[in-house]
């Protein structure tokens, strides 16, 4: 099929194909994923500092912070890049520090989403029951 002539994808499938590590890509999805990019080297450019700021997270690597910053603020990550960049401090302690507020993040967003399934038809009893149950 000559170039251009395919329909494109959906945009919320070539963000999740952008996201996905090139290993975990079927072979079909790594070569629409070569295509997309060959198209819009901006995508390439995105997902290479995608890969990168995984990379920086998982291995926490501070040093790496502002190097990236003013590389994705160049790119299709600006707003995501001047973001962290209002808020360096707490981005350079996120990767500093050997802690995480993961868990209870987890907790509150399974209450949150008990609450919003039993919200209107449930009284206080009710509404405990799976909380004790959980514990």
């Amino acid at each position: 099929m000559p170039s251009g002539t395919e329909k494109s994808p959906p945009a919320r499938k070539i963000a999740r194909l952008l996201t996905i590590g090139r290993d975990h890509l079927c072979k079909a999805d790594a070569i629409q994923v070569a295509r997309i990019e060959a198209a819009v080297p901006a995508l390439a450019t995105a997902r290479r500092l995608t890969d990168r700021f995984t990379d920086m997270v998982r291995n926490a690597r501070e040093d790496a912070l502002d190097a990236w910053l003013d590389k994705a603020e160049e790119s299709l990550l600006g707003a995501f890049a001047r973001g962290l960049r209002r808020d360096r401090a707490a981005v350079a302690a996120a990767l500093r520090e050997p802690w995480s507020n993961g868990q209870t993040e987890g907790q509150i967003n399974r209450l949150k989403t008990l609450k919003r399934q039993m919200y209107g038809r449930a009284n206080i009893d009710l509404l405990r029951a799976p909380l004790v149950e959980a514990s």
